[in-house]
């Protein structure tokens, strides 16, 4: 049965009426570009095909009624009027958040009847958090045949995010969900907000595994790695390391702590990198991507220190396989999470083998796979 089939037989079984749409939004990978965007750098995601699907219909009143069936299918209602954090129901404060937000630009929506349901990995990096707040947005454009944009809505998701369920994410996240293009990767500047579209070569597939590994310091290390950052932007007197040469700094490395150096070092090249790899993409130059993803994880590795042995071990059994074939690195916060490999989809089934034998073997943990394509931002069905 296919998603949308399964959210709409959903919402009549809940609701006892068809659903009015069906909307589905994408979690996403990224392909290179890590701890950039709080740089105001550039970052290259891709949405991929697992994503939120909602299927819902119009109410009269102002009330908002959500089933959410892989959270303990549980149910909840709550009036536009009477927004409130919800400290039971984690995954409602997406919904009131999200909603909140819209209505500082469209007071006079409507309520709704949802039922939706994910399929996004959570806790892997993948971005599950992004793709419901965009499916949401998404579906009140329609239902209410609202004036929002994907860039627009982004910002509205953001938002969200941030001041109501108190994540201080970027803007990546929401901005892919809302935007991407079916086989193609995203070059987004996180300053200006503009972003160019980058093929994908037809016979690469994205390989992700997450690690499993249990994140530990991540909210601290990731706080940490931010101000250290913005202490050596600081030194310099520009905005953002993004504003950063490579010369400039290797110019003051003697002035600069030594930890400081390495984290803008991993920056500012990692920006070089981004960049560099839209081009290899569109020139369909896979030894050059694979070159900037290898050199991409070395310094996450080695410069910016988020890595752990799990994740290293990930890509270089991967590596050994694809060489200059394709690419892999770690990708997302660090401390755990998922690693990406682009791979010919040839190898798809060697690479699944070696990771599903090996990885339990040297490491005692087991991994997931996901073989994904890139694929379409935010659709109705």
């Amino acid at each position: 049965m296919s998603r949308s089939q399964f959210v709409t037989d959903l919402h009549v079984e809940q609701f006892k009426v068809q659903p009015a749409l069906v909307i589905h939004a994408p979690g996403r990978v990224n392909l290179i570009g890590d701890h950039t965007d709080y740089n105001d750098g550039f970052v290259l995601p891709a949405a991929i095909n697992y994503g939120t699907d909602i299927a819902a219909s119009k109410r009269d009143d102002k009330v908002i009624s959500v089933y959410a069936h892989d959270c303990n299918q549980e149910s909840a209602e709550f009036s536009l009027e009477d927004i409130q954090f919800d400290e039971q129901r984690m995954w409602l404060n997406y919904v009131a958040g999200t909603l909140k937000v819209l209505m500082e630009t469209f007071p006079d929506i409507q309520g709704a009847d949802m039922v939706v349901s994910g399929n996004v990995p959570q806790g892997a990096g993948l971005s599950s958090s992004a793709s419901f707040e965009i499916a949401i947005l998404k579906t009140f454009v329609e239902l209410y045949d609202l004036n929002l944009d994907g860039v627009k809505a982004a910002l509205k998701g953001q938002r969200a995010e941030n001041t109501f369920v108190g994540c201080n994410c970027g803007i990546m996240d929401q901005l892919i969900s809302a935007m991407g293009k079916d086989k193609h990767a995203m070059l987004l500047d996180c300053r200006s907000l503009t972003f160019q579209d980058a093929p994908i070569p037809e016979e690469l597939s994205i390989f992700i595994v997450n690690s499993n590994v249990r994140r530990g310091l991540v909210d601290s290390e990731y706080n940490q790695r931010r101000e250290q950052c913005e202490k050596v932007a600081a030194h310099f007197g520009v905005n953002a390391l993004r504003d950063l040469s490579i010369e400039q700094l290797e110019n003051a490395k003697e002035q600069l702590d030594p930890i400081l150096f390495k984290r803008a070092k991993h920056v500012v090249t990692e920006n070089a990198r981004v960049e560099s790899a839209l081009l290899a993409l569109k020139n369909n130059d896979v030894t050059l991507l694979s070159g900037l993803m290898r050199d991409s994880h070395n310094s996450l590795r080695d410069d910016f220190q988020v890595t752990v042995k799990e994740m290293d071990g990930l890509v270089e059994m991967i590596d050994g396989v694809l060489g200059n074939q394709g690419g892999v690195r770690m990708t997302g916060g660090g401390f755990g999470g998922c690693i990406v490999a682009l791979t010919p989809t040839k190898l798809l089934t060697e690479l699944t083998e070696l990771v599903e034998k090996e990885y339990p073997e040297k490491f005692g943990l087991k991994p997931s796979v996901y073989v994904c394509r890139a694929s379409q931002g935010a659709f109705r069905k």
